[in-house]
């Protein structure tokens, strides 16, 4: 046997051994949080908020904390959607190799890298200065900075692998810059930029550490946008400090809701993919 061939048999076995780490991790993780928590959830859990002495291990459930983290996420997430896509489109349409577009992108992969508790707390003490109170515009203003530079990115790497003969064939027909980027690019990546936004989403509907200090946390279901929101990160975290087994069950069976709610993101996203690859030139 030639060295060649020893070589592609050592990186062949290493990538099957990495493989099955990460298929082994997940189905651990995944059989963990459905062994603990699928005896656990009910329908009162999903459609009662906590009553007295909830985290004692009586009645109640987490209906405020699903309502908070789909409040959060999703305003996050739109806002994010509205500056991330015009920020993608600029630095690919209008000004795609100068050197402003790379500092810029340099920028975005190092927010990308900071930890969440960092814009967390950037997040309080913008609060502060503006007068407000933890509450959902909080957790949302933290949200967004945490989501913002994994949307740009996303959006940026998919506009990048449209075809320049594409945008250029707009443009010889008459097409202003605008039109090309909405009506040729936008159309063209619209399967890679849902994947970018929804990649976003699951980052901010997991996160606890931005929340913890801007959206504060309550028992009950939000009534303003300037009023205290709770998540489900922070009531798994809360559940499992307790030193109640029935509680701590509770909160593997939150941490399942929270799994369920991203895998249907995920089908979501699949199918909503396969309706929009109608638009694409190949």
């Amino acid at each position: 046997m030639n060295r060649h061939k020893i070589e592609e048999l050592i990186f062949k076995g290493l990538m099957m051994a990495s493989t099955m780490f990460v298929l082994g991790s997940l189905v651990l993780i995944l059989g963990t949080v459905i062994w603990r928590g699928l005896p656990a959830l009910n329908l009162a859990m999903l459609t009662q908020t906590p009553k007295g002495g909830y985290y004692m291990g009586k009645e109640g459930g987490i209906l405020n904390a699903i309502v908070g983290s789909l409040y959060l996420a999703g305003g996050a997430t739109a806002l994010s959607l509205v500056i991330s896509l015009p920020i993608a489109l600029y630095l690919q349409i209008y000004a795609p190799r100068t050197r402003q577009s790379e500092v810029a992108r340099l920028v975005l992969d190092v927010l990308w890298g900071i930890p969440s508790i960092v814009y967390g707390a950037f997040g309080f003490t913008l609060m502060l200065w503006l007068g407000i109170r933890a509450s959902l515009l909080g957790g949302i203003i933290a949200l967004t900075l945490l989501e913002l530079p994994i949307m740009v990115r996303g959006m940026d790497e998919a506009i990048a692998l449209v075809p320049n003969a594409l945008k250029e064939a707009s443009l010889a027909l008459g097409a202003t810059c605008l039109e090309t980027a909405f009506k040729v690019v936008v159309k063209q990546t619209a399967p890679a930029l849902l994947t970018a936004v929804l990649l976003a989403f699951g980052r901010g509907i997991g996160d606890a550490a931005s929340v913890l200090f801007t959206a504060g946390y309550t028992d009950r279901l939000p009534d303003s946008i300037l009023s205290p929101v709770a998540s489900l990160p922070l009531a798994i975290f809360f559940q499992l400090g307790t030193p109640f087994p029935a509680v701590q069950d509770r909160a593997y069976a939150s941490a399942l809701v929270l799994t369920i709610i991203i895998l249907i993101l995920s089908l979501t996203s699949r199918w909503l993919t396969g309706r929009l690859t109608t638009n694409i030139v190949r």
